[in-house]
């Protein structure tokens, strides 16, 4: 499993509509896109629970590095190329993946927590306390699924997860969900991914 996510940051006076009307439009393209585990559409507009800026940050979830990378060498990503500029696109290796207490429940808010990981911290503790707290917040009420990454470049611990539940109990980064893709979403490895 792969994680990526990049982030569009707009002008604090940006239509958000804009984007809503851009997912509504186009959101449906990569429903059955190979090798795409899920996609969700994620947008955070200012002032709305404790968001800072307004950013569209889609955030994605690959069964096939084939897949990611025909996502971002094709027509998909050279669309938010030509309206934004191209962004930088983050990246994360799967630790561990988890389908929710709530599967098939409607997506209303992702949450997103990035945590430096210290040069002293020994990594294979790391990655299994990871991957238990995965299991723990899938098991969460109104979770549709969890999963974590470590960017080994930067050394960051990533967390995700997505909520039927407009007000999630989660630390970190709140989104509005937009749109989920989810051509193989069966496909993705559950549990630990070593």
């Amino acid at each position: 499993m792969h994680a990526m996510q990049y982030e569009i940051t707009l002008p604090a006076d940006y239509d958000m509509g804009v984007i809503r009307e851009r997912v509504a439009l186009r959101g449906h393209l990569l429903d059955d896109f190979p090798g795409l585990g899920v996609k969700t559409y994620l947008m955070r507009e200012r002032g709305v629970q404790g968001s800072p800026v307004n950013q569209y940050a889609p955030f994605y979830l690959w069964t096939t590095a084939a897949g990611m990378n025909s996502f971002l060498w094709g027509a998909g990503f050279q669309g938010i190329v030509r309206d934004f500029g191209r962004p930088t696109v983050q990246h994360w290796t799967g630790v561990a993946y988890g389908e929710g207490a709530a599967p098939d429940g409607t997506a209303r808010a992702a949450v997103r927590e990035r945590t430096p990981i210290g040069a002293a911290v020994p990594l294979p503790d790391l990655a299994a306390r990871a991957a238990a707290r995965t299991d723990e917040l899938a098991a969460t009420d109104g979770v549709l699924y969890a999963a974590c990454g470590i960017d080994p470049r930067t050394w960051e611990l990533l967390t995700f997860s997505l909520w039927e539940h407009a007000e999630p109990r989660a630390s970190g980064d709140v989104f509005q969900v937009l749109h989920v893709s989810q051509p193989e979403r069966d496909r993705l490895p559950r549990g630990r991914q070593w």
